[in-house]
């Protein structure tokens, strides 16, 4: 399937009064109590909601105050994608049953997002099915379906005809032949969504029993059809969500509720853009400047560039074209040498304080040659340790920056729970489209600091200059 110009594609796409629909979701919204748990498997997954708290820990503690906020949803950032496979069993176990029990001591319903990426990649089907197998025995409530819906505006993921598309330009790629799909840890070959569940469940789950709500249904408003479709779905069946708008995430929400008012269960496996609408997040412009940066902190600010994508790459490459910010260089080959490693982290340091000080913004990047790593477990396992030695940068210094930037997945989680030691922190908003930024808490080691959150694989080739250059303000 080769690529296609996005304009063709979208053409045949009938309209919708969104007013309409936007009317009777606030009304359907209004009326659902059930608390909103959503499990992120990177710290991107907040990049379409804001004023929603993030914990960064599971602890029995963390899930009892997300229940107790006034808040529908709360976010616990797992990082699983970080995870081993036999990791992420155990913890999502762990999640469940804390969950279960949270809400059973409460006396509150709740339902669980997974949230994942808008490229197909992560522990799926491992995540959703323990927590499935967790949540009916611990709360005998039965999960009669998944619904996935990987769509998200933001980032260019659309789903149409049931493939699953990322945008390029002018131009819809389906999924399955983009950079994304060759992960290491979590490739796939399909991108037609039913094909990829088949594939990925190892037959368990065959396409031709997958329910798919289409895009047609969606754009004539047919939510009692939809819902209908909905209620029949049993035994963990698997639901796929065409979208490129919004409106459609509305108009299925609307019919996913009135399934669910009927006693339907089910669990979710998303992108960013279903949790904004599900929880009711209305919309909010970019942060601004003076929304970001403390007015009397005049030192420099830090980026941090970890992921290895190619988009990262181009972003990264267009950055350095920024005469204000000081690039220094981290030989991420080193993490095989400790005795070296520890050198060059003293090194950086050094380099960054002496910088930010003088109010200079530093970014520090890790070296774009790949490392060979061989077996997919093996390479995640050295992912893991260049994150966490970078990671580490940050945790020495003693100079608190005007902002900090994080870009990549895995980076980001690291810096703000190991770096930063964030337990709790605000989601403020979004400094772009799709790009989401923490104020993080007051226990944290820099607190009320902006925390922004890049993923590797959103914006364009400019969004990351674009980005700093309005955290620089003057020094742009």
């Amino acid at each position: 399937m080769a690529k296609i110009l996005k304009n063709e594609l979208f053409k045949g796409i009938p309209s919708i009064d969104e007013g309409k629909v936007d009317k009777a979701l606030e009304k359907a919204i209004a009326s659902f109590d059930k608390k909103i748990v959503v499990l992120d498997d990177d710290p991107t997954g907040v990049q379409t909601v804001h004023d929603i708290s993030v914990y960064t820990d599971w602890s029995e503690e963390s899930i009892r105050a997300g229940f107790q906020e006034k808040n529908a949803m709360f976010f616990i950032l797992t990082n699983s994608r970080a995870f081993s496979a036999e990791h992420t069993r155990e913890e999502h176990r762990i999640i469940a049953e804390r969950i279960a029990a949270e809400a059973k001591r409460q006396g509150k319903d709740f339902m669980v997002i997974s949230r994942s990426d808008s490229t197909l990649r992560g522990h799926y089907p491992l995540e959703t099915e323990v927590l499935r197998e967790t949540l009916e025995s611990s709360s005998c409530s039965q999960m009669d379906g998944e619904v996935l819906m990987p769509f998200f505006k933001e980032g260019g993921r659309f789903t149409i005809g049931d493939v699953h598309y990322v945008q390029d330009g002018d131009y819809l790629v389906p999924a399955g032949e983009t950079e994304f799909a060759k992960d290491k840890t979590f490739g796939y070959k399909n991108s037609d969504i039913t094909e990829y569940i088949e594939e990925k469940t190892g037959g368990k789950y065959r396409k031709e029993d997958v329910t798919c709500i289409s895009l047609d249904e969606l754009r004539s408003f047919a939510v009692d059809e939809i819902a209908a479709k909905l209620e029949k779905v049993h035994g963990f069946g698997k639901v796929i969500v065409n979208a490129v708008d919004y409106v459609d995430v509305k108009v299925f929400v609307l019919a996913l509720l009135q399934a669910m008012k009927k006693g339907k269960n089910f669990i979710f496996r998303t992108a960013a853009a279903f949790t904004k609408v599900i929880g009711g997040v209305p919309d909010k412009p970019l942060l601004r400047r003076d929304e970001l940066v403390e007015t009397d902190n005049h030192n420099g600010g830090l980026i941090i560039i970890g992921s290895h994508v190619k988009k990262t790459t181009q972003q990264f490459e267009e950055l350095k074209k920024s005469s204000y910010v000081k690039f220094i260089e981290f030989n991420h080959m080193l993490v095989l040498e400790p005795e070296k490693l520890e050198a060059e982290l003293e090194r950086i340091v050094a380099d960054v304080e002496e910088n930010i000080k003088k109010g200079q913004t530093v970014a520090v990047y890790t070296g774009r040659k790949r490392f060979d790593a061989g077996s997919e477990e093996e390479s995640l396992r050295v992912s893991v340790k260049i994150s966490e030695a970078i990671t580490s940068i940050v945790n020495r210094i003693s100079v608190k920056p005007s902002f900090l930037v994080a870009k990549g997945g895995i980076t980001s989680s690291d810096v703000g729970t190991k770096g930063l030691c964030v337990k709790r922190a605000l989601v403020m908003g979004q400094a772009a489209p799709g790009i989401p930024v923490w104020k993080t808490g007051e226990e944290s080691k820099f607190p009320n600091m902006a925390y922004v959150i890049f993923p590797g694989n959103v914006g364009a080739v400019d969004t990351l200059r674009q980005v700093v250059e309005t955290l620089c303000g003057s020094q742009g």
